[in-house]
C-alpha cells in the first residue's frame, strides 16, 4: 500500500470516527476512491468551516464584506495529493464560491440516506463527480447512479472522470425533468428554494432525500446561501416524513430556485430551533395555510404536526 493509500485510508477512519458514520461501505467508498482525480489540478484553493464562519459574521456587520466572493480562502503549499485528504472543500471556480464540499459535512448527509448494495441514487449537482463516486462505489456495479450537473464544462469533466464507472450516467442538466425512476435515494447538492415535483415522485416508497432549502445571502456578495438541510423519507404512497438535520450554508442551485419564496424561508429560518425542529412532514394535498405549516409552498408544505 503507498503513502498516498495509508492518507486515504486514515482520511476515511477520521471521517468514520468524528463524524459517527455508521455505513462500512461509505468508509470503504472514502478509502477507495481518489479525491484528487476529481479535481483541477494542485495547489488547490481551499477552506474549512470556520472559514465560512468568519466570512458570514463580516458580512453580518454593518457595511462589512467578506472578500474573495464571500470566503477566506488559502491555498495549500504544493500539489500532494494528500493535501486533499483533509476536512476542507476544495476550491472549483471560486469566482462562483462553487467547490467540492466539505467531506465532514457530505458524509453525514450520505450515511443518513443508508445506501444499499444495488441501490439506485439520483444525485442534484454532480460537479466534478467525486462523491457520485463515492456513492457508486457504495451501491456497486449492481446500483445505479444518475448524476446531473447543469454547468456543461463540470457534465463533461465528471462524464470523463466517472467513466470507467459504467453504472453511473453522468448528464448535462438541471434535473427538473426527464428523471427516469424510482429511486432509492436522491441527494440534492446545492440549496433550493422548494423540492420539485420530478424528485419526490421518483422517489421510491422507503427512499429518502437529502433536500437543502435555502435563502440567498446578498451581504457575502456570492450564489451561497444559507439555511437547513430536510431528511425527507417516503412511506407509502404520498405520504413523506421530514427531519430537520443540520444547518448548512451551500452553493445555490441555478435555475432551480424561485427568489421570490427567499423572504418567506428567511422569516421561517427566523423562528428559531424551537420550531423548525418541530417540522415532521411534508404535505403535497391543497390546503390553506395554518398554525402546523412552518413553510408553506405553491407545490408542498413542510408541517409541523405528524
Amino acid at each position: 500500500m503507498s503513502n498516498l493509500d495509508l492518507q486515504r485510508q486514515f482520511f476515511a477512519e477520521e471521517l468514520e470516527a468524528v463524524c459517527r458514520l455508521r455505513s462500512p461501505a461509505l468508509v470503504d467508498a472514502f478509502a477507495a476512491v481518489p479525491r484528487e482525480r476529481f479535481l483541477p489540478p494542485g495547489p488547490w484553493s481551499v477552506w474549512a468551516e470556520s472559514d465560512v464562519a468568519m466570512s458570514m459574521a463580516m458580512a453580518a456587520k454593518p457595511g462589512g464584506h467578506a472578500g474573495g466572493g464571500g470566503l477566506r480562502l488559502q491555498a495549500t503549499p504544493d500539489a500532494d495529493p494528500r493535501r486533499v485528504y483533509h476536512n476542507v472543500s476544495v476550491a472549483i471556480d471560486p469566482a462562483r464560491s462553487l467547490f467540492n464540499g466539505q467531506p465532514g459535512t457530505l458524509a453525514v448527509w450520505l450515511d443518513a440516506l443508508d445506501l444499499p448494495s444495488g441501490g439506485r441514487v439520483l444525485h442534484v449537482g454532480g460537479g466534478l463527480g467525486y462523491y457520485t463516486a463515492v456513492m457508486a462505489h457504495v451501491v456497486g456495479p449492481a446500483g445505479r447512479v444518475v448524476a446531473y450537473e447543469v454547468d456543461a464544462a463540470l457534465a463533461a469533466s465528471a462524464q470523463a472522470n466517472l467513466a470507467s464507472m459504467a453504472w453511473v450516467d453522468v448528464r448535462h442538466g438541471d434535473a427538473s425533468s426527464g428523471i427516469d425512476g424510482p429511486f432509492d435515494a436522491i441527494v440534492v447538492n446545492a440549496g433550493v428554494t422548494h423540492p420539485l415535483d420530478a424528485w419526490l415522485d421518483a422517489l421510491a416508497p422507503g427512499g429518502r432525500m437529502i433536500l437543502p432549502i435555502t435563502a440567498g445571502m446578498p451581504a457575502m456578495a456570492s450564489t451561497l446561501g444559507k439555511g437547513l438541510v430536510l431528511l425527507v423519507t417516503r412511506g407509502d404512497a404520498d405520504a413523506f416524513a421530514v427531519r430537520i438535520f443540520t444547518v448548512v450554508a451551500v452553493y445555490s442551485a441555478i435555475g432551480l430556485r424561485d427568489a421570490s419564496l427567499d423572504e418567506r424561508i428567511g422569516k421561517a429560518l427566523m423562528a428559531g430551533p424551537m420550531q423548525w425542529t418541530k417540522v415532521r412532514r411534508l404535505r403535497r394535498d391543497a390546503h390553506d395555510p395554518g398554525e402546523s405549516c412552518w413553510l408553506h409552498l405553491a407545490n408542498c408544505c413542510f408541517s409541523v404536526d405528524s
